[in-house]
C-alpha cells in the first residue's frame, strides 16, 4: 500500500473527500516529524510507539576498496508496534 492507496482507504472509511483525507494524513506526518525532531516520543495506544534513537559513530569498510571509513553518529526513527496491532497481523 502506498500513500495514495492509504488516502483512498481513509477517505472511504471516514466518509470524507480524498483532499480532506490527504490533508489529515499530511498533518499527521508533519506533526510526527516535528515531535520526533524535538526528541519527543509518540504513543498511539493499541497501534504503537514512534521514538528516536542515537546510533554511535563507528568504523566501517568500503566494500569496493576495502578501505576503512568513518561512519558518523546518526539519529534514527524507531517504531515499536502495540499489542493490538501485533495480534491483528498474526
Amino acid at each position: 500500500m502506498n500513500k495514495g492507496d492509504l488516502i483512498n482507504k481513509i477517505a472511504a472509511d471516514a466518509g470524507i473527500t480524498k483532499t480532506q483525507a490527504q490533508n489529515a494524513l499530511n498533518s499527521f506526518i508533519g506533526a510526527t516529524a516535528d515531535a520526533l525532531k524535538k526528541g519527543d516520543k509518540i504513543t498511539l495506544v493499541g497501534f504503537g510507539t514512534f521514538a528516536t534513537s542515537e546510533r554511535a559513530a563507528r568504523k566501517g569498510r568500503n566494500p569496493q576498496t576495502g578501505a576503512e571509513i568513518k561512519i558518523p553518529r546518526k539519529t534514527v526513527v524507531k517504531f515499536k508496534p502495540g499489542k493490538d496491532l501485533s495480534t491483528k497481523i498474526m
